[in-house]
């Protein structure tokens, strides 16, 4: 039986500076550019959680909320959501930090699925999460119902009657 570990084990920050050749014609952070860094950083939090080898198995969600611009500090803050048997939603939020102003604005988030993999190439079993604070629980809440949706979408689950999909949709 695995151990079970807190969402905050698998904490991961990265910072970086917005250099000129990761800027598009804005003068801003491309959207690949910070697709690529949240990958990475959810891949950190997914090992850290799992103690194994991980792939990533979807981007589930990302919002561009607030451009990124050139010369920017961007900072990435990523941990495990919640554990499935073999695969992990990551929550990635991004922030652009100004140390001058001592001021973070938070600019992007998105949501990545891990499969845990084994020495054999297939997938592992990974430890359950327990949340611990209000975001935390919140999120752990969130990514069943997103899993029971993708699900749904995929056709591997269907739901049983109108109150089933209530549930999903409202969290009721």
């Amino acid at each position: 039986m695995l151990k079970s570990k807190k969402s905050s084990d698998s904490l991961t920050v990265m910072t970086n500076i917005v250099l000129p050749n990761e800027t598009n014609s804005l003068k801003n952070l491309f959207g690949g550019e910070l697709l690529s860094k949240m990958d990475r950083a959810a891949s950190i939090s997914a090992a850290r959680h799992s103690e194994t080898k991980v792939v990533t198995a979807s981007v589930n969600h990302v919002s561009f909320d607030l451009p990124i611009p050139e010369g920017g500090i961007v900072v990435l803050e990523s941990k495990v959501s919640r554990a499935f048997s073999t695969s992990m939603e990551i929550y990635v939020d991004v922030w652009l930090d100004d140390p001058i102003k001592q001021k973070k604005v938070h600019t992007n988030s998105g949501i990545y699925t891990f499969v845990a993999i084994d020495d054999d190439g297939k997938p592992a079993k990974v430890p359950e999460i327990i949340p611990e604070t209000e975001l935390e629980i919140e999120r752990f809440a969130g990514a069943k119902r997103r899993k029971e949706l993708s699900l749904i979408l995929s056709g591997r689950m269907k739901p049983t009657d109108s109150e089933e999909l209530k549930k999903l949709f409202l969290g009721e």
